[in-house]
């Protein structure tokens, strides 16, 4: 299977990826679903931190595919990487 490299830009950040190929439009709307949830957040809330945003994102994310009675593979698969990007972002962000 041929992987790619791939840049994807999270709440303004940018995450270099090697990925499958084949995995490249579910990462791509992966993080399309993240940043549309943290510009919701930015513009709905007062919070300004990145950190918090992303984090209220995947909480929002996460409990709306629980709630989801119908969890496709697909979905499932979606729902890991946001979790993937979450986890990366929180680890750098508390050890700079």
């Amino acid at each position: 299977m041929a992987e790619i490299s791939l840049k994807i830009l999270i709440a303004g950040r940018t995450y270099p990826l090697t990925i499958k190929k084949e995995d490249e439009p579910s990462v791509q709307y992966a993080a399309k679903m993240i940043n549309e949830k943290v510009k919701e957040f930015e513009q709905n809330y007062s919070v300004r931190d990145k950190q918090d945003l992303l984090a209220m994102s995947a909480l929002n994310l996460l409990a709306a595919q629980q709630n989801n009675p119908k969890k496709s593979p697909e979905l499932e698969k979606e729902i890991n990487q946001l979790d993937l990007f979450v986890s990366d972002y929180l680890q750098k962000e508390s050890n700079p």
